[in-house]
Formats: C-alpha cells, structure tokens, sequence
C-alpha cells in the first residue's frame, strides 16, 4: 500500500498581508513536499481551491516547483476542481509536470467541495454535474489520444486538434475523488479509474460500501479487476506521544472544522467530539506512531485500499509540527505498516 500526504495548503484568511503569508506558505509547503520524498512517502498531494483561507489555486504550478527538488515522491493535485478548468489545460500543465518529474506526476479530479470557482470562472451551478461529466470525458480522450475530436455542451467542439506536450507516461494517471456520493463512485467503475475517497467526518467503516458499489459498476462495464485502485484520503496527525499529537492538532482541526461548519450550517466541534474522532474506530488518524500505524492497517482490513492519504497540514498547524510529523510518519509509521501488511500478505 502506497502512503503519503495531502494538503490544501491553508493560510490565515484574515493576515493583512496576503502576499506575504502566502510567499510563506509555499516556502514551507516545498520543504515538507521535501521531506516527505527524502524519508520515503510514496505519493504528496495538493488541493485546488480558491478561498482567502487556502494558497493553491494552481496546484501544478507548485508541483512544478517540487518535481525538480524530488527524486521519488509521486506528485499529484488532491483534488484538481475540473468542473470549472479547462481539461485541455488541465492535461497540459500536469504533461508538463510530469515531464519535469521524470514519470512521476498524477491528476486526481473532482467536481469541488466548495463552489467558489464556478461564478470565478463564470460557470453556473445548475451545471454542476453536466460540467464535470463532459469534461472528465474530454480529459480522458485527451490522454488516449494525441490528435483529439471532440464535441459537448459545454464548450465548443474540438475538430481534429492535437493537445501537447505528451506526457512521459502513457497513459498519464488520473483518479477520480470522491466526498461520499453513490454515484460518483459507480461511474468511476464503469469508467475503469482509480477511486479516492475523502473521510473526514463519522465512522469510516460506514463507507466501505462504496467501494463495493465502484467495484461492482467496474465489473457490470468490463473492467479488469486488477487494474482498479482505492485511496482513502483522511485528516490526522503524529507526533512523539498520543497526548502531544492530540492537543497540537485540535485547535488547527477545530478551527478549519468550525469555519467551514459556519458556512454550511454544522455545529460546532469540541474537544470531546475530537476525541472519541480518534479512537479506535473514528475518522481522524491522531496519535504516536505506533497507534496511527495500527489504525491504518486496522483500516486496511476493511477497505483493502491500495493508498492512504494523511492531511496532517491543516488550519494554522505549526510549521515545525508538520516536519516532525513527516518524519515520523516516513521513518516509524510506514516501516510499520508495510511490515503489517507484508505480514498479513505472507499469512494469507
């Protein structure tokens, strides 16, 4: 199983100086993508957003940015907001990256948590879902083919242009992100692509249906079964005792929690909501790296995922606690997990 991080890549919406708090971010935000690959994470995703209180709005920009200080780590959008990009673009700048990566960059698309891009890029949500359908289709023509013919709804058609540079992989990854949602796990079956799957709230174990409806809808359209893989994309944080991780993750958690939760109309967290979140069988990866390393085998069982994505970076999270929880989660909780597994694997 893959492991590695994802980020959104926060900032502190009300700083007077936006300029300056985002040049801080993304210097931060490099040295952990850094760190990250030097001890031995697999993949490092980032978020496309475009709220005061989020830095990525062009996430391949900055992937660009660490594929020439990485060696290793797999680069990839966590999630790329295609409803309201051009997929023509989308493939060029991620081609891009992947060629300044040497082979290792991926897209993971979604249709957005949020709406604020579709009136940014002059969208209407009435469209929300036809958007993303055509343009997934059209992102995924452009990957097979280099001359490219296509006609929609939502654009103008495309007659017989060819979509450059080509990537160095062939095709170039894409996955598919989820918040939850039936349908967009079955279609990504029927569509033959890897399926992430975001956890941030409840009992996970509540989910795993979705990955036997994606599986089940893969199997009805024909799809292989060995080329399908699963990713589940959650919040947590590791640190050198259970104690300390909890009380350093709280507030930033609760925070981000909480003024999201104003927008939608959820209740306000507490710390006793966050810790039974916690435990044994919550949403949230909180702990040492012994128990965190447990969970995620724990979680494994049930889903039997090929990756698992930690947002430790979340809120106004110090600096100095993410590197500390890169390297722990690099050097003690993934040794322990692959032997877990590799374990479980040799049982079987």
């Amino acid at each position: 199983m893959e492991l590695g991080l994802y980020t959104f890549a926060d900032v502190d919406p009300n700083a007077a100086n936006k300029g300056a708090e985002a040049k801080r971010r993304v210097d931060e935000l490099l040295e952990e993508i850094k760190l990250a690959d030097e001890v031995g994470l697999d993949v490092f995703g980032l978020g496309e957003h475009h709220r005061p209180d989020y830095m990525a709005s062009s996430p391949a920009t900055i992937l660009a940015a660490a594929a020439v200080q990485t060696k290793n780590i797999r680069l990839s959008s966590a999630v790329t907001v295609l409803s309201s990009d051009d997929p023509v673009r989308v493939f060029q700048q991620f081609a891009t990256v992947d060629l300044l990566s040497n082979g290792r960059v991926e897209m993971m698309a979604g249709r957005g948590s949020f709406i604020e891009s579709f009136p940014l890029f002059g969208y209407e949500l009435e469209d929300y879902d036809l958007l993303f359908a055509e343009k997934l289709q059209l992102l995924m023509e452009i990957r097979e083919n280099e001359v490219v013919t296509w006609e929609g709804e939502t654009r103008k058609p495309i007659k017989g242009r060819g979509v450059y540079p080509r990537p160095l992989q062939d095709p170039l990854p894409l996955w598919i992100a989820i918040g939850g949602t039936p349908q967009s796990a079955a279609r990504a079956g029927y569509l033959g692509l890897p399926l992430a799957l975001a956890i941030i709230g409840g009992e996970p174990h509540r989910f795993a249906p979705l990955f036997d409806l994606y599986r089940q809808s893969a199997a009805k359209a024909g799809v292989d079964a060995a080329t399908l893989k699963t990713s589940i994309n959650v919040h947590g944080f590791i640190h050198d005792t259970t104690e300390t991780a909890a009380d350093i993750f709280y507030a930033p958690q609760a925070e981000v929690m909480n003024r999201i939760g104003r927008e939608r109309g959820w209740g306000p967290t507490n710390r006793a909501q966050f810790d039974a979140s916690r435990g044994p069988t919550g949403a949230l990866f909180v702990g040492d790296p012994e128990s965190v390393a447990e969970k995620i085998v724990a979680q494994h069982a049930i889903f039997k995922n090929d990756r698992f994505l930690l947002q430790m970076a979340i809120g106004p999270m110090p600096h100095k606690d993410i590197m500390r929880g890169i390297e722990l989660y690099g050097t003690k909780v993934a040794p322990l997990v692959r032997q877990a597994l590799t374990s479980k694997a040799s049982a079987a």
